[in-house]
């Protein structure tokens, strides 16, 4: 199944991923990982939607885009870079530089590895319904006016909760609990994943909500 798979890829990831961090580290250099493409893997492994087969263009191949980050040995801050998009003019990347955007978007996944309070190694993945999502379409449309007049730079990016047990992500124009897709978090006993939070509903009726302190 899409869970069983998924939990695979993350078992095969964090082996990966230690043994070449502890090269990394002997060696004096910071640990290699390609959290893009594996962000990308687990997606589709919980969705079933294929990727482009390595042409150019969105992420996914009904469109959709998936953004990453891994706290994992990170040596800056991570965030979700390149949210939105900004104008590009590609054949296959062809875009307008406003909310319009999203229109040819059906999802928006982000996917975080981090750590449990317990310290554990997890994995996040929240989606967002591009065409739908009302609350995130209105943030959008806020950031490119102000990339419009001027007021910001062209990368829109997202905080995460790095380490938190929240959904919430924050930025200059909005603070915004997001639809959870899946959670994992590993379990030193059994050497294996185990899933904390799944709901599949999410790709069809998930929608951000304005965070109110």
């Amino acid at each position: 199944t899409g869970i069983e798979s998924a939990i695979g890829l993350l078992n095969l990831h964090l082996k990966q991923f230690m043994e070449v961090a502890e090269v990394a580290r002997l060696s004096g250099h910071t640990a290699p990982s390609d959290t893009k493409s594996w962000s990308q893997m687990l997606v589709t492994a919980l969705t079933g939607i294929k990727g482009l087969r390595r042409k150019k263009g969105a992420d996914l191949a009904d469109g959709s885009d998936v953004k990453a980050a891994n706290l994992w040995d990170a040596i800056d801050t991570p965030r979700f870079n390149g949210v939105l998009k900004t104008g590009r003019l590609s054949k296959t990347s062809k875009t307008p530089d406003d909310v319009s955007s999203l229109d040819s978007m059906p999802h928006l996944f982000f996917v975080q590895w981090d750590y449990s309070k317990d310290k554990r190694p997890r994995c996040r993945v929240w989606v967002v319904r591009c065409n739908d999502d009302a609350v995130f379409r209105e943030m959008a449309a806020g950031w490119y006016a102000d990339r419009a007049a001027g007021k910001t730079s062209a990368n829109f990016q997202l905080h995460p909760p790095r380490n938190e047990d929240h959904d919430r992500f924050t930025n200059t124009w909005a603070t915004l609990t997001y639809p959870l897709l899946f959670a994992a978090t590993y379990d030193e006993m059994e050497k294996t994943y185990k899933v904390t939070a799944y709901d599949p509903d999410a790709l069809e009726k998930g929608i951000c909500v304005q965070y109110k302190p």
